[in-house]
């Protein structure tokens, strides 16, 4: 059953960032003890994945936000992760960030399109 918390997110998501839930390979999980996990998939596209989580991997203890990272573009690719402790706050952080790096790529691709 959703908590009437994560229905208030869903909501808010749905409302704010409808243009990246069309167009993006975008999941957010959330459990019952507090992990949480933002996951954009870029694989089959540029062989790329970004995604903040809280999972503590003794792996990545080194990352002075343990433990919470980012695998910016891979998997081993792991940097410390900004976003908010807050849920609600941090799921909007990540989907800012996901718009930002869309919005990038696409003028890129015009100004890549322009030179050819």
């Amino acid at each position: 059953m959703i908590s009437e918390h994560y229905k208030r997110i869903k909501g808010n998501v749905e409302r704010k960032f409808s243009d990246i839930l069309k167009s993006a390979d975008v999941d957010i999980w959330y459990s019952p003890d507090g992990s949480y996990s933002y996951h954009w998939e870029q694989r089959n596209i540029r062989d790329a994945i970004y995604r903040h989580d809280n999972a503590s991997h003794k792996k990545w203890r080194n990352v002075s936000t343990f433990p919470k990272h980012c695998h910016n573009g891979s998997q081993l690719n792991v940097t410390e992760s900004f976003l908010s402790d807050d849920s609600e706050n941090a799921v909007e952080e990540f989907l800012r960030l996901v718009r930002e790096r869309m919005v990038a790529e696409q003028i890129a691709a015009k100004k890549t399109d322009k030179t050819r």
